[in-house]
């Protein structure tokens, strides 16, 4: 039976912890060179201080950096020792640093790898190994095609947030029934990414089922990063110069803010932009700066929560015994310009001046 386990509200103790765990973070990201760690205990891990590990895709990103935040906050809070890696987007690198982490002594082990193909190998190695593996933010199978047990969002309820959203917003703006306007959207889609992909075609199906022509959504593969988004946009956006008004999403803030840019390369008026971003972690920069943006609203999550919530799955597992869920699930709330300063917490708040 696949459980579920729902984390509610905002978690303040949390929150304030990762505080403190940023710090360390951000020290140990210093420190480190490829493929190497941050580590909160210059001793290592003692027999009843088991050690779990997080690894990251991608370590600059803010999402990732307070996923790694929140795991070390939680797991300090806890009594253990953690340990996080930066696998730099390199799914090789990722492999490997699964194996170092065992080396290390890990009892856990939790990853958001960049593919959605390498559960198989990961698997492999945490049971060779006999080590507590889960995965983050990227969903991953087994060699017998099982989902692994994942702590993260539910893609296609993402999905379909922001497509209502975007139906929300056209409607209010009226360009839809304006005969001067030419309505075009930029699906930016990390099209390797499973949970990224159920996320934009769930936004997509919402946009056709409410009698918008498919014709007239285009589809940008990207990375996941801003730059390749950027890149990927501005051929799509040259090809159509008929089109006057711009829908932009995406599966994060950074292929939003991609496409943002290169519409704003191409001369397009960010009042003829509705974007709709996941994460609120890029969009709250130009709300917080009050400057003209694409960015009309974003679905708002926190990686400190699923951190924290990786930590103490694999906690009560690894010091519990108890098994690992299926799937936990952590919430999102969409924010604009005037709703974010009173959702985010205190630690996202901040980075949005960033």
């Amino acid at each position: 039976m696949v459980q579920t386990n729902k984390i509610k509200g905002k978690i303040h103790r949390r929150r304030a912890a990762a505080t403190v765990g940023m710090v360390v973070f951000s020290l140990g990201l210093a420190a480190c060179s490829a493929g190497s760690t941050s580590d909160n205990s210059s001793s290592g891990a003692s027999s009843d201080k088991p050690l779990l590990v997080a690894i990251n895709r991608g370590a600059t990103a803010q999402y990732f950096i307070d996923l790694q935040s929140g795991f070390i906050a939680k797991v300090n809070e806890l009594g253990g020792t953690a340990k996080v890696y930066d696998a730099k987007e390199d799914p090789a690198l990722t492999v490997s640093l699964m194996n170092d982490a065992v080396s290390a002594g890990a009892k856990g082990i939790a990853i958001s790898a960049q593919n959605s193909d390498l559960g198989s190998a990961l698997d492999k190695i945490a049971k060779d190994a006999g080590v507590a593996f889960l995965a983050t933010d990227s969903t991953q199978k087994d060699a017998s095609g099982t989902p692994l047990p994942f702590v993260g969002f539910d893609g296609k309820a993402m999905g379909t947030s922001v497509g209502d959203e975007v139906v929300r917003l056209l409607d209010e703006s009226g360009w839809l029934t304006d005969s001067s306007m030419k309505v075009g959207v930029l699906s930016v889609e990390a099209q390797s990414i499973l949970v990224c992909e159920d996320r934009t075609n769930a936004s997509k199906d919402v946009l056709k089922k409410s009698g918008f022509p498919a014709g007239n959504i285009y589809q940008v593969p990207y990375d996941g990063s801003t730059l390749a988004g950027q890149s990927a946009a501005g051929p799509v956006i040259t090809a159509n110069p008929d089109v006057t008004n711009w829908v932009v999403f995406s599966c994060n803030d950074e292929g939003v803010l991609g496409a943002n840019n290169a519409l704003n390369t191409a001369g397009v008026d960010p009042k003829n932009v509705l974007g709709v971003g996941i994460g609120a972690y890029e969009a709250c920069k130009a709300w917080v700066a009050n400057q003209p943006s694409g960015f009309k609203s974003a679905l708002f999550i926190s990686g400190l929560d699923v951190g924290a919530a990786a930590a103490e799955v694999l906690w009560n597992n690894v010091v519990k015994g108890e098994p690992l869920p299926a799937f936990t699930s952590a919430n999102s709330t969409m924010v604009d310009p005037t709703s974010f300063k009173t959702t985010f917490d205190s630690t996202s708040l901040a980075n949005c001046g960033k």
